[in-house]
């Protein structure tokens, strides 16, 4: 009987081992990966500097990050061309750095913008056209003629000298 209690009890141990909880993890004592701190300079200064672990920073600055891993920074600033170095992880004197440090861009200077070409000026087209078109030079001696005394001349005259752009009915005599 002792020894089935035994078993029992071993069995029950044995089990718990194998289910820990997520805060008994053996993570916490595993050491910190190495950092080291880079230095950015650009010129001119004012970069916004863009590490691919995802910090960034205006020039001049520092920036601590893990030195065990190579990784890349693109500087750029309005009015030059954005520049990308890679910063790796070389060791020296027993410990892991990173070079180059400091990390040192020169900016060049972005071509000028090409003016967009102009488009030329749409010509306003008018919704009402003249019903009379103004008298041309050849038609200038007529319109000196005195005026005919006709009926029809009379009656066509006050028509002809509306600027309407909408056609009248003719006016009919009483």
């Amino acid at each position: 009987m002792h020894r089935a209690i035994l078993v029992l009890g071993a069995g029950i141990l044995l089990a718990g081992c194998s289910s820990t909880p997520d805060w008994m993890n053996f993570e916490a004592f595993k050491p910190a990966p190495p950092t080291d701190s880079v230095a950015f300079e650009s010129s001119p200064a004012g970069a916004t500097a863009s590490l691919s672990t995802g910090q960034n920073c205006k020039t001049p600055c520092s920036v601590t990050v893990p030195s065990d891993k190579p990784f890349s920074v693109t500087f750029t600033l309005p009015g030059y061309q954005p520049e990308s170095m890679q910063v790796e992880s070389v060791m020296a004197d027993g410990a892991v750095r990173l070079q180059p440090n400091p990390v040192v861009a020169e900016l060049a200077a972005a071509p000028p913008a090409k003016p967009a070409p102009k488009k030329p000026a749409k010509k306003k087209v008018s919704a009402a056209k003249p019903a009379v078109k103004p008298a041309t030079t050849a038609a200038a001696p007529a319109a000196t003629a005195p005026a005919a005394t006709t009926p029809a001349a009379t009656a066509a005259a006050p028509n002809a000298a509306t600027t309407s752009p909408w056609p009248t009915a003719p006016t009919q005599k009483q």
